[in-house]
């Protein structure tokens, strides 16, 4: 608890600096560059502050070249942080949209380029997904979890159909990825931080092979499978 605690009263400031740092940054650099160099060192400071170490496997199976949908599992506060210093090349994150509505932090998300998705109903949902698709197909990668929120034990959440309705739509290669040591790190719910390692594992990109329900499931199910993959390997 008190390594939490201690933790988290380092983080809110340097959360807060970082957000403001990346919004004046992209003033002078409308490409989002700068404050995808924020948002890493964010990271990186944060991960050292809570005495977490990272380790990442499977990097040459990245495309060097083109936008993809990195898709995998959700075991903890932790991930996002691991994520943005493991994949090696610019991206954004498909976000809830109330996050964007966070003073500063969601400014930030914002000039970063990250995605909002409107999740209140159905057809808003539809408009955002349409949105995100033509924004990766104009060459921006971004990540989802398709589980939508994080496990309770470890085990793969059955997985939400948004994720994939936007892969096939936007018509790009998927990279699935595994997480594990996350969810030691900071128990779900728990006021608890360990110091650990987390490591991320990432697979051969997929590509769907159609735009209908039937290719959606497929892929949904490749994806899965990659992911429990390595689940079972750690």
């Amino acid at each position: 608890m008190w390594r939490a605690l201690f933790f988290f009263i380092f983080l809110v400031p340097l959360t807060l600096g970082c957000s403001i740092i990346a919004i004046i940054g992209t003033l002078f650099d409308a490409t989002g560059a700068f404050a995808h160099g924020c948002a890493r060192f964010w990271s990186r400071v944060s991960l050292a502050l809570a005495g977490v170490k990272l380790t990442v496997s499977g990097l040459d199976r990245v495309p060097a070249e083109g936008p993809v949908i990195y898709m995998g599992n959700h075991q903890g506060n932790f991930d996002i942080l691991a994520l943005t210093l493991a994949i090696p090349r610019r991206f954004s994150w498909l976000a809830k949209e109330e996050l964007f509505r966070v003073p500063f932090f969601g400014g930030a998300m914002r000039r970063a380029g990250y995605i909002p998705l409107d999740r209140s109903d159905g057809r808003r949902a539809l408009k955002s997904i349409d949105a995100a698709a033509r924004t990766i197909r104009e060459g921006v990668s971004v990540v989802v979890f398709p589980e939508g929120t994080r496990t309770h034990d470890g085990n793969l959440l059955p997985f939400k159909k948004g994720g994939f309705i936007l892969a096939t739509r936007a018509a790009v290669p998927v990279v699935p990825f595994t997480i594990n040591g996350s969810m030691n790190i900071n128990p779900r719910n728990r006021f608890e931080l360990h110091p650990g390692t987390i490591s991320i594992t990432f697979f051969e990109p997929l590509l769907a092979e159609g735009t209908g329900n039937a290719a959606r499931d497929t892929l949904l199910e490749q994806v899965r499978a990659a992911i429990t993959r390595g689940l079972h390997e750690r």
